[in-house]
C-alpha cells in the first residue's frame, strides 16, 4: 500500500523523528504536516498546513480527505498545568482532530503517541495516566485500526533540530539503557519505522510498547 500520511507535531521532537523517516522511505508516498508554525522542511512529497487552532478544524477540513493514515504526534508535558487544562490540550485536541479525520477518512490507520505508564484502565491516582489511557480508549472506539505507540526513552534521529534538552543531558545513557533494558529504549527512526510498518502489515495487538516497535521497525509481528 502507498501510504498517504498526515503528521501531527512535526515541530517537536517525535513529529520531526517520525517525519524524516516518512519523507525517505519508498512506502510513503505523500505527507501533509499540520502544525501551528511552519516546519522549515522542503521536500517533493511534503505539503504543509500552518494552522493555529486544532479546535477549530473547519477551514482546512476540505484539505484532510485522502489519506490512509495519520501519525498523531502532537502533545505537551502535564507539569505546571491544571488537569483541566491538561485533559483539554491532550483529550479533547486530539478527539476534536480525529474525530474529523473520521468523517473524511473511516478507515484510515491512526498512531497516536502516548507514553510508557498510560493508564487503560482510567482508574489510576496518576493524572496524565488516566487523560492519556482514556484518550487511548476513544480512539480505539472511533477508528478499526487505531495503535497507541508507548515509547519510553527515544533517541532522536541524526540531523533533528527540534530534541528536548532533556535527551540531550541524557543522551550518554542510550547505548547502555539499550543493552540493559531493552524494553524501555528505542530510537525515533524505530518509531518512524513502525509507524510505516503497521499500516501496511498490521499488529495483533493495538497498544505497541517499545519492544513491539522494536519488532514492527525491523518488519517482524510479535
Amino acid at each position: 500500500m502507498n501510504i498517504r500520511a498526515i503528521i501531527t507535531g512535526a515541530t517537536g521532537m517525535v513529529g520531526e523523528g517520525v517525519l524524516m523517516e516518512c519523507l525517505q522511505n519508498p512506502d510513503v508516498e505523500s505527507v501533509l504536516i499540520i502544525n501551528r508554525k511552519a516546519s522549515g522542511f522542503s521536500h517533493p512529497k511534503l505539503h504543509e498546513i500552518v494552522h493555529r487552532d486544532f479546535f477549530d478544524l473547519e477551514p482546512i477540513a476540505a484539505q484532510l480527505s485522502g489519506y490512509n493514515a495519520c501519525y498523531f504526534c502532537l502533545g505537551i508535558s502535564s507539569l505546571g498545568i491544571s488537569q483541566e487544562e491538561y485533559k483539554r490540550t491532550t483529550f479533547d485536541l486530539t478527539m476534536n482532530f480525529a474525530r474529523l479525520l473520521a468523517k473524511y477518512n473511516p478507515d484510515m490507520t491512526f498512531c497516536y503517541v502516548s507514553g510508557a505508564g498510560t493508564d487503560s484502565s482510567e482508574k489510576g491516582r496518576i493524572a496524565w495516566a488516566r487523560i492519556k489511557g482514556a484518550t487511548e480508549n476513544a480512539l480505539a472506539e472511533l477508528f478499526p485500526a487505531a495503535y497507541m505507540f508507548r515509547p519510553g526513552f527515544m533517541k532522536p534521529t541524526e540531523g533533528q533540530k527540534n530534541i528536548k534538552s532533556f535527551f540531550r543531558w541524557i543522551a550518554w545513557m542510550y547505548p547502555l539503557g539499550r543493552k540493559l533494558f531493552p524494553g524501555g529504549f528505542c530510537t525515533l527512526k524505530e518509531v518512524g519505522l513502525a509507524m510505516i510498518n503497521v499500516v501496511n502489515k498490521g499488529y495483533p495487538r493495538r497498544i505497541i510498547e517499545v519492544k513491539d516497535i522494536v519488532a514492527l521497525a525491523e518488519g517482524k509481528i510479535r
